[in-house]
């Protein structure tokens, strides 16, 4: 089955407009509003209604999506295949960097090293049930939420990178992409043509933004991930400050659609990738592409104070 193919006799409604408007993505015109895959994995007891799910997130217009082979131990992946259809036009993305450790300390194990990476493609290769991925990003662990690991974990960057760039010569990777990386990484990795840039980000955990600067200038696409924040207990909430409640009010809208909405306001660079299990909050999501912000608005969002949103490292 192919990700990138023409819509076929039963295209998805022509109302589906792209959520959002429109993007740039590994050269592809894509909605700015994605759809992160990983929650999915709360519909493991309920196969069915996964698949229904993604396929009404295709249907309403979302032409990206990310996933990894660790979501769900190859669960959520396997959802993805089955869900996609002959007329679905849609990027996947996946990333490499960890493994599913179901009987581990933590549900996750990193895995940097490149024959890692290496076998972590084919692992996603073959739950996609595809010759080639779009899009893989490399998740590092140079900033954001880590797990521990050990030394031999700790992997040169540059080792990282030819591996990857050989996958993508033999046409197993379409193009690379980095996960939770620091400015220095991203500058160092230029060179290796990186098309997009995975970190947490929010309207209150804005210390990344000379990162998403370098990303602008280089028309890579940036895609934060926790985008409204609070991913931890004691960590800033987007959908706390009041300032984005007096936009929700004004605006008829929930305080998380204020949220996404200001993160496609503050860069043109942004695709969103937000993440439910739940048909009502995808909708809900995929709506906040459309709302605007005056300047009056927007003026007040910026002024709230960021705060590091990423709980302990290890």
């Amino acid at each position: 089955m192919a990700f990138e193919t023409t819509h076929g006799s039963q295209s998805v409604p022509a109302a589906a407009a792209r959520p959002g408007g429109t993007g740039e993505l590994a050269g592809r015109t894509v909605a700015r509003v994605g759809y992160g895959a990983m929650q999915l994995e709360r519909l493991r007891d309920d196969r069915s209604s996964a698949i229904a799910l993604l396929r009404h997130v295709f249907d309403l217009g979302v032409d990206h999506v990310d996933t990894a082979e660790f979501y769900g131990n190859g669960f959520v992946n396997d959802v993805i295949r089955e869900a996609l259809r002959p007329q679905d036009d849609v990027l996947i993305v996946s990333k490499v960097g960890a493994v599913s450790d179901p009987g581990g300390p933590f549900p996750l194990r990193v895995a940097q090293r490149p024959e890692e990476l290496r076998a972590g493609v084919e692992a996603n290769l073959a739950t996609l049930g595809v010759d080639r991925i779009p899009v893989v990003n490399l998740r590092r662990m140079d900033t954001g939420v880590t797990i521990p690991f050990p030394d031999d974990q700790k992997v040169d960057l540059d080792d990282q990178l030819a591996e990857l760039t050989a996958l993508r010569d033999a046409g197993k990777i379409g193009a690379i992409g980095l996960s939770s990386v620091s400015l220095d990484v991203l500058r160092r990795a230029l060179p290796a043509g990186i098309v997009c840039v995975q970190n947490a980000y929010s309207l209150v955990a804005r210390e990344d933004e000379e990162l998403l600067d370098l990303c602008a200038a280089e028309q890579i696409a940036w895609v934060p991930y926790f985008p409204l924040g609070g991913a931890f207990p004691g960590t800033a909430k987007v959908t706390d400050e009041p300032a984005v409640l007096t936009a929700a009010e004004r605006l008829e809208c929930s305080p998380a659609q204020v949220g996404l909405a200001w993160l496609l306001h503050h860069s043109p660079r942004t695709l969103l990738i937000p993440g439910t299990a739940d048909t009502g909050h995808l909708e809900a999501n995929l709506a906040a592409g459309a709302i605007a912000l005056d300047e009056e608005t927007l003026a007040a969002l910026d002024a709230i104070p960021a705060r590091p949103s990423t709980g302990p490292r290890h």
